[in-house]
């Protein structure tokens, strides 16, 4: 049985809520990640989602150059145990209707991000998401 721990993305990717959204993009782009963790100072602020920027940001004609990221991010965060097990995790997913949950230890410290696609190619990597997941970072 997998716990969260072993299917999550262990690099955490933090930006500032005053960031521009090009600039997140690009540390998306290179870092070939679908999400960021936003920050407020030392205070974690939201999540920053590619589909975030396309459906807040793009749809809406924001100036990317203009439009922080604090002003589009999801502000509800959902959190798991990283001992959790990964069928706890999707089930969690399936409730909240969400594809990422933040992963955090006993502390409640950030310790990853389990994604939808990480379920997927863990648990099937042959079913037709872990194919998608292993094409998009942004399953």
């Amino acid at each position: 049985m997998y716990r969260v721990s072993d299917v999550m993305t262990k690099q955490v990717v933090y930006l500032p809520a005053e960031t521009p959204l090009d600039e997140a993009a690009r540390v998306m782009k290179e870092a070939d990640i679908g999400d960021v963790v936003v920050t407020d100072g030392a205070t974690l602020a939201g999540m920053l989602t590619d589909r975030d920027i396309v459906v807040r940001a793009v749809a809406e004609r924001s100036d990317p150059g203009t439009t922080t990221i604090g002003s589009i991010i999801t502000r509800e965060v959902v959190m798991i145990e990283q001992h959790c097990t990964a069928a706890e995790a999707a089930s969690l997913m399936r409730e909240r209707n969400i594809r990422r949950v933040l992963v955090c230890d006993n502390d409640r410290k950030l310790v990853g991000i389990v994604s939808l696609g990480d379920l997927a190619m863990q648990l099937d990597p042959t079913s037709a998401l872990a194919d998608i997941s292993e094409a998009s970072p942004s399953a």
